[in-house]
């Protein structure tokens, strides 16, 4: 199923729910950056992004923590999880939202670039080919309920916990 670009509305956040925003307009290009300032950023092998405009962004509880983790670039994350949540550059119009923290990250609009692709790690490219398996299918049920997630859901609260 393709989803449909620039939808309006979206929300999202961190882990444990202490910070929270909404965009109140469309979310632009997506991509994996994959340069070694965002895979330590991220903990991962990069970071998949989408950008908003700085003015449809508005943070509705809390507010995240800053690192500077050059001379142009600072990166919104939570103090309380760690959850990364943006970076942003020096006198750019945008953000680049973690798409991991959006309450629907499925809602972006395909991805159309990867950058910082001279870190990108060997194996990559090799992701599509691991097998798949679901939770329940390696999980017992019991372990199913010990995993039981304990995060803030994937919506707008009153407040939490």
């Amino acid at each position: 199923m393709v989803k449909i670009p620039f939808r309006h509305g979206f929300s999202g956040g961190c882990q444990c729910g202490a910070v929270r925003y909404a965009v109140n307009g469309p979310l632009g290009k997506a991509g994996i950056c994959h340069c070694r300032m965002c895979q330590k950023a991220f903990g991962n092998f990069g970071a998949a992004l989408v950008s908003v405009t700085a003015d449809s962004l508005r943070w509705t509880r809390g507010a995240p923590a800053v690192f500077r983790s050059s001379a142009i670039v600072s990166r919104g994350f939570c103090a309380a999880c760690g959850t990364p949540l943006f970076m942003r550059e020096d006198g750019d119009e945008n953000y680049e939202l973690a798409i991991g923290s959006l309450d629907d990250p499925d809602a972006i609009a395909p991805m159309t670039e990867q950058s910082g692709i001279e870190s990108r790690v060997s194996w990559f490219n090799t992701l599509p080919n691991l097998p798949e398996q679901r939770t329940a299918d390696y999980r017992s049920p019991e372990d199913l309920e010990r995993l039981r997630s304990l995060q803030h859901p994937d919506h707008d609260t009153e407040h939490w916990p």
